[in-house]
């Protein structure tokens, strides 16, 4: 609000300068007093040269340093405009003044077109044609017929003749500014329209100077004034700081601007032979002269317009081809050159490897310190890729973190070349104030030379990235040559993905309540939601299958959002009929995924008030990974969902990062002691003592404590003995229906005295 607030007023300042401006030339024009029009023409030019010192600077332009160039010029030309009319016999005392106003207006010109970066060589022609032109017709039409008056100093004459020149080049340094301009900023607009009301002003001086002259009246400043006003416009307006910055149009040598400008130009010295060229043989050779150079700059130009279209179309072609962060070729440029090494490939032994590597975690980099950090990364792997590959071997990059190289000879040499890839991570990467320890997982794929080279190179691609994929699946840093078999794994796990969407559509999957029990009571204190899906062919997909498939695909937050749904509608049912009391909860696993969309809790309280249900009786499972990685919107999320009066748990304790850090920093209120460890409880003292150090933690930082997979009861009796109070498995039972769930537990809940184990234990 007070950035705001503190901009508002220095915008306005430009509207009430321009209607100052136009009442004051207003004032002047009516000729009421020299004084009056002494006044008038001062307030305008001192605002206009404060504008010009203050304005720029304060809106932070590029350009401002160009500024008091023009700050200067105004104050010359105020006082030029200010003694000439007092100075009529000794109009160089003005002159004086005003000339070097206009070799200060020229550098401010010069300097702006620098800081734009558009003084180029077609433009300068450009700026060189309309000059002589200028020139030219200012020599003939206004400098010669002055120069003939007799009753005044020859350097009169001839200034007076040669001020349009003067704007002649200014005017064509400011209409060279809108070239490398997409659009007009007002400020632009301001500024060139301002310089052609210099000239008009200029040209009008001249005319009368012809006839012997030098002052008329005060309608001949009126231009002066108005020009004053709109330079002071563009300097106090915000749009004052994009002049700095250039904003061409890829090609426009020979731009419709462009044209207007040197078309006139180019017919300057004809309209002149044909009107003043037979007054002598001086003006014929003058005009001569003149249209010999404006021809020679104007086929220099046209070379120059070819080179600019040639450069440009050949930087297009090389963007085209290359990536712009690393300069590798990309993925059009690689497949173009592995078709060209499988076509020319003789026959033999050799074959074209293509490997396809994946930086391991490098979304983790991007997500702790931003893509600037990412692309570093990307820069300095590019570095090492480009020193490890010998000569010869080709190298891309073919996505955000994904590396191609392509190589030919046979198989060893290949595994040598993934091995010298390999090492290029030995060390960590730095980037910036830290160093990154980073991975490849890479993916290998062969074809031999010959046949359609299109359509092996295609192939090729394709297993490599295959490969990829699985070396990913296996752990960081792998490498897996491509085998046949892959095929078939990766359209099962396609037609996998179609028919999960399509379960997901039609409403085809289910939710079991595993109950989650009180060791001392055997009764249910809760139950987790599970996601079930019967496959109408392959009959029931183990979640380990399909959740993994729906991660990849992209289809967890739907699938979560589901399963939330299910089960919040169902703890809704059993607390209305009495199924569940007050105390029991429910435990809803949520991915990595979810945790770091920031509308979550938000999503979640408009899920518990549709149901009715209390925030109190939902507990939300994690995975130790989304503490390890969740720096910023993950911590947030859960301390939002934590606010909510959630629970918040860690699911599979133990078999992760387990790192005592992790939960004081984070607000969990429980973890679930993964199966790994009960499975050994009475044979192993090794997983007792793990356990037993769980129980004491935990109890430290005032967590709960749930055991799973607990199957025997000797399980249950060591739990029981090291202090843990919930546990959940198969000698309570499988997830079931919520039907059986409720027609077995309510019961149980009832009944008097301990609760019976389930039957059916394995």
């Amino acid at each position: 609000m007070r950035s705001t607030a503190g901009r508002r007023p220095v915008r306005r300042w430009w509207q009430v300068f321009g209607v100052a401006g136009v009442a004051a030339t207003v004032v002047y024009s009516l000729d009421l007093s020299a004084a009056v029009n002494s006044a008038c023409f001062i307030a305008i030019a001192v605002g206009t040269i404060a504008a010009c010192f203050s304005a720029p600077r304060r809106f932070t332009a590029r350009s401002r340093y160009a500024w008091p160039f023009m700050g200067a010029a105004a104050v010359l030309f105020l006082i030029g405009l200010i003694v000439r009319p007092s100075v009529t016999a000794q109009p160089l005392l003005a002159d004086a003044a005003t000339v070097p106003g206009y070799v200060l207006l020229a550098i401010f010109f010069a300097v702006l077109l620098r800081a734009r970066g558009s003084v180029e060589r077609h433009a300068i022609l450009d700026g060189l044609i309309v000059c002589l032109a200028g020139g030219l017709a200012s020599a003939l039409l206004l400098a010669a017929p002055a120069a003939a008056i007799t009753d005044r100093p020859l350097v009169v004459s001839v200034l007076a003749g040669l001020y349009p020149l003067f704007d002649v080049v200014l005017l064509a340094l400011g209409i060279n500014l809108t070239f490398t301009a997409r659009t007009w900023p007002p400020s632009l607009i301001a500024l060139v329209t301002g310089t052609g009301l210099m000239v008009v002003g200029d040209l009008a001086y001249a005319i009368i100077g012809v006839s012997g002259r030098t002052y008329a009246s005060p309608l001949l400043d009126v231009p002066f004034l108005l020009s004053y006003t709109l330079l002071g416009v563009s300097a106090l307006h915000p749009s004052v700081a994009e002049l700095g910055r250039a904003d061409r149009h890829p090609v426009q040598a020979w731009s419709w601007q462009r044209m207007t400008l040197l078309v006139p130009a180019v017919a300057t010295p004809f309209v002149l032979l044909m009107t003043v060229g037979d007054r002598s043989s001086e003006y014929r050779a003058l005009i001569g002269a003149c249209g010999l150079a404006i021809v020679a700059l104007l086929m220099l130009r046209a070379v120059s317009a070819v080179q600019a279209h040639v450069a440009a179309q050949l930087h297009s072609e090389y963007q085209s081809m290359h990536d712009p962060l690393t300069g590798l070729p990309n993925r059009r440029m690689i497949t173009a050159e592995v078709e060209r090494l499988v076509a020319g490939l003789p026959p033999g032994p050799a074959r074209v490897w293509a490997g396809l590597l994946d930086l391991d975690g490098f979304k983790w980099v991007n997500d702790s310190w931003g893509h600037d950090t990412g692309d570093q990364l990307v820069i300095e792997v590019a570095a090492r890729l480009r020193a490890a590959v010998p000569s010869g071997t080709l190298l891309a990059r073919v996505g955000g973190d994904e590396f191609l190289v392509a190589y030919v000879g046979e198989e060893t040499g290949a595994l040598r070349l993934v091995d010298d890839i390999q090492g290029c991570f030995a060390t960590p990467v730095p980037v910036r104030d830290t160093e990154v320890v980073i991975s490849a997982s890479i993916g290998l794929a062969h074809a031999p030379g010959g046949g359609d080279a299109a359509a092996v190179a295609e192939a090729l691609l394709r297993d490599a990235d295959t490969a990829m994929y699985r070396s990913k699946g296996e752990g960081p840093g792998r490498s897996t040559i491509f085998d046949a078999s892959m095929h078939d794994r990766v359209r099962e796990r396609i037609e996998l993905e179609g028919a999960l969407r399509t379960a997901l559509a039609e409403n085809r999957l289910t939710v079991v309540y595993q109950p989650i029990v009180r060791l001392d009571s055997g009764r249910p204190t809760g139950a987790e939601a599970l996601v079930r899906w019967t496959h109408p062919e392959r009959g029931p997909i183990p979640p380990m299958t399909f959740i993994p498939v729906a991660e990849d695909a992209g289809l967890i937050d739907a699938l979560g959002t589901w399963v939330r749904n299910e089960a919040l509608s169902q703890l809704a049912r059993w607390r209305a009929d009495g199924t569940v009391d007050g105390d029991f909860y429910l435990s809803i696993n949520a991915s990595p995924r979810q945790l770091e969309d920031p509308r979550l809790p938000v999503i979640v309280a408009g899920e518990l008030r549709r149901y009715g249900v209390p925030a109190s009786a939902v507990a939300v499972e994690m995975t130790e990974s989304v503490m390890a990685d969740g720096g910023g919107i993950a911590a947030r999320v859960l301390y939002e969902l934590r606010q909510l009066g959630l629970r918040l748990l860690v699911d599979d304790f133990g078999t992760g990062f387990s790192a005592l850090g992790y939960l004081r920093r984070f607000p969990v209120t429980g973890v679930k002691i993964d199966r790994s460890f009960v499975s050994g409880l009475g044979e192993s003292a090794e997983d007792e003592e793990i356990v037993r150090a769980v129980v004491a933690m935990s109890r430290a930082l005032g967590l709960s404590i749930v055991a799973e997979g607990v199957e025997t009861r000797v399980q249950r009796d060591a739990l029981a003995a090291v202090g843990v109070t919930q546990a959940q498995g198969w000698l309570w039972g499988p997830g079931v229906a919520p039907e059986d769930f409720a027609l077995h537990w309510a019961a149980d809940r009832h009944a008097p005295g301990p609760a019976p184990l389930a039957a059916g234990n394995p």
